[in-house]
């Protein structure tokens, strides 16, 4: 892990285009901006763990066979009728 100190105003840059900017810090918080391209997903830890584990979860419910999925919708559209 690379340790650094930063003021408030100055930046870490990581990549080429990837930057973190100390906004401010309040009693135990370092506010910071990120300025990253939209395709590069930005969040707190939290919210990946989450995001994480909702995937996993996702992976293994099963899936539903073609066959069954088709019954089902000529189903709904004959009770459509």
């Amino acid at each position: 892990m690379l340790v650094l100190t930063r003021r408030c105003g100055e930046a870490v840059t990581i990549g080429p285009d990837i930057r973190v900017v100390v906004l401010g810090t309040k009693g135990g918080q370092v506010r910071l901006g990120i300025e990253a391209p939209r395709t590069v997903d930005v969040h707190r830890d939290e919210v990946q763990a989450r995001i994480l584990n909702e995937n996993q979860l996702a992976a293994k419910t099963s899936a539903i066979p073609i066959e069954a999925f088709r019954h089902l919708v000529q189903r709904t559209r004959r009770r459509g009728r």
